[in-house]
């Protein structure tokens, strides 16, 4: 049995460089999947609004809602990537810091994918029902916000995780490059 000095027994773990792949795999997840959620729901609720302004060209400037409520699912996704990504120090970066941040990440990416899928599929049949029924502007406006305050909670839960990481991650190990 190898005998161990106290100072050697209580020193604290060096970070491992490779918990900064989590924290980047976060930075990446926060933004492709917001930025895909975006990218459907434009293209979705685009497409209901082109084939909606040949019979109602009146109508489309009413119908863009959709669109720029896919928009900001985007900046969801950038929000959080810039946030993390700020919050990442190589040499002082431990697992804990890095699982976190990937949390954050799926969870704003994912949520913003989801909303987009929603805002996606309400807006596209939405702006149609819109042209031939007037009345039904103010329902298709509600459930959009439904929809978009599904990315509006993982963006909510998503900063609260990145934010509360930096004060628990810290001091869990000592520098690597010391």
């Amino acid at each position: 049995m190898a005998l161990y000095s106290a100072s050697t027994l209580f020193e604290m773990q060096k970070c491992d460089p490779s918990s900064a792949f989590f924290g980047f795999m976060g930075v990446t997840s926060a933004i492709v999947f917001a930025n895909m959620g975006a990218a459907y729901g434009t293209a979705k609720s685009g497409v209901g609004i082109s084939s909606m302004g040949v019979m109602r060209p009146d109508m489309v400037m009413r119908s863009i809602i959709p669109v720029v409520m896919a928009g900001v699912l985007g900046i969801y996704g950038l929000i959080t990537a810039v946030i993390i990504n700020g919050k990442m120090d190589a040499a002082t970066y431990s697992a804990y810091s890095g699982y976190a941040h990937l949390g954050a990440g799926l969870t704003v990416g994912m949520s913003s994918l989801a909303a987009g899928l929603a805002i996606g599929i309400v807006g596209d049949a939405g702006v149609r029902a819109n042209a031939q029924q007037p009345r039904l502007f103010v329902g298709m406006i509600l459930i959009l916000i439904f929809a978009e305050a599904l990315g509006l909670y993982g963006l909510i839960v998503g900063l609260v995780v990145a934010s509360t990481a930096e004060g628990k991650g810290k001091g869990l190990c000592s520098p690597y490059n010391v």
